[in-house]
């Protein structure tokens, strides 16, 4: 099988980059992620920290496997507007404002089919436990590790999914690949952009305090992450609108070298209007939302986000924001009622509160006794 017949196929089904690595354990993840582990840095994420011995050993997914083909596909879009208008809008993350995963996916088996055709055994693996990715992706020489601890494609930036190809054919007309050089240098923009700071050393992330996974996990949304969250209901970009490499790209074709211009992402994916989302049914939620990733697949966790981002957004004074507050409280989920109790506080609409000051719940007694910061009027 020809590298060059491998890497057209993956271009053309819609990859922005590929390249090949050899397959060898990954031993210096393997000892991060069991030294970020052994730190609890990974919180509750199970992550490829579930079994670090497995998600770093190709041999663990493919026996036999003898090369790594890394691809990435682009999801950098331009922002659009904000809607206007005084209703209180959530902000969602660049990477499901579409469906660049499916064109990862159809780039990586492409090309897997076709070593399958030749008689080779292969499979794919993309954000999967099995793998870490973005080690093979530095491996194959794609990038480097940021000090966000996001991988950055020279001239391209950090706005990738990422993805592999496992096989067991040797493909000795790949390019050799070269390790990329740091192009971080002195640059230190992500650390402090950080609304938790939770990068807390140069390319280590505390799972703990980093605003996208907590909008992931179970349970209450964590007290002292409230206020940081603003208006984000999915996901957290801070760290990479900032770097240089990635806001330079803003002004650049895509980097797949087609020269189109950079599309423009979708309003109705980057932004949900927080109180249609708090009044839709969990029907209509998963519809709408079900290409995230909610935990338990549970609508009740995007309500939870809402309810935090209705805090931060909203209007103490506004009937509709009122309305939704006084819903929320009388809500059969307990936890739904402790986040509208600190959302209610938040907003200074304490007389709402009449309904839940006899509530059994220990979570919503613990809000109503814990310190509010009130909301500075914009």
């Amino acid at each position: 099988m020809r590298w060059a017949d491998l890497d057209a196929l993956g271009r053309e089904a819609g990859l922005d980059a590929v390249a090949a690595a050899s397959a060898e354990p990954f031993l210096d993840a393997r000892r991060a992620l069991e030294e970020r582990r052994r730190a609890g840095l990974n919180g509750s994420m199970q992550f490829t920290y579930r079994n670090p011995e497995r998600s770093t050993d190709p041999d663990r997914t493919l026996p036999g496997v003898r090369t790594l083909i890394a691809g990435a596909v682009s999801y950098h879009r331009d922002p659009p507007p904000r809607p206007g208008g005084r209703a209180p809008v959530a902000r969602v993350a660049r990477y499901v404002w579409d469906d660049d995963h499916q064109r990862l996916l159809a780039g990586l088996q492409a090309v897997c089919d076709a070593l399958v055709g030749a008689g080779h055994r292969a499979c794919v693996v993309a954000d999967q436990n099995h793998l870490v990715d973005r080690a093979v992706a530095e491996r194959a020489g794609l990038g480097w590790f940021g000090k966000n601890a996001n991988l950055l494609l020279p001239g391209r930036g950090s706005w990738f999914v990422l993805g592999t190809v496992l096989t067991d054919a040797d493909l000795p007309d790949a390019p050799v690949p070269e390790p990329v050089a740091d192009g971080c240098g002195p640059c230190e923009r992500c650390r402090p952009a950080c609304p938790t700071g939770a990068i807390v050393a140069p390319g280590t992330v505390d799972a703990r305090r980093c605003l996208s996974w907590s909008l992931q996990v179970t349970g209450s949304f964590p007290r002292d992450q409230r206020v940081a969250l603003g208006d984000r209901l999915y996901g957290c970009d801070e760290c990479q609108e900032v770097c240089p490499p990635n806001r330079l790209e803003v002004r650049r074709a895509l980097p797949g070298g087609s020269g189109r211009p950079v599309p423009l992402g979708r309003p109705d994916r980057a932004w949900v209007p927080v109180l249609e989302l708090l009044g839709s049914s969990d029907e209509e939620l998963l519809a709408r939302h079900g290409r995230w990733y909610i935990p338990e697949r549970d609508p009740r966790y995007l309500r939870r986000n809402a309810l935090v981002v209705l805090g931060n957004t909203g209007e103490g004074g506004d009937p509709a924001v009122r309305a939704a507050l006084r819903d929320a409280l009388r809500h059969p989920d307990p936890l739904l009622r402790a986040h509208a109790v600190w959302s209610a506080r938040r907003l200074g609409c304490d007389d709402l509160l009449v309904d839940v000051t006899g509530d059994p719940d220990p979570e919503v007694q613990a809000e109503l006794s814990a310190a509010v910061p009130p909301k500075v009027p914009a």
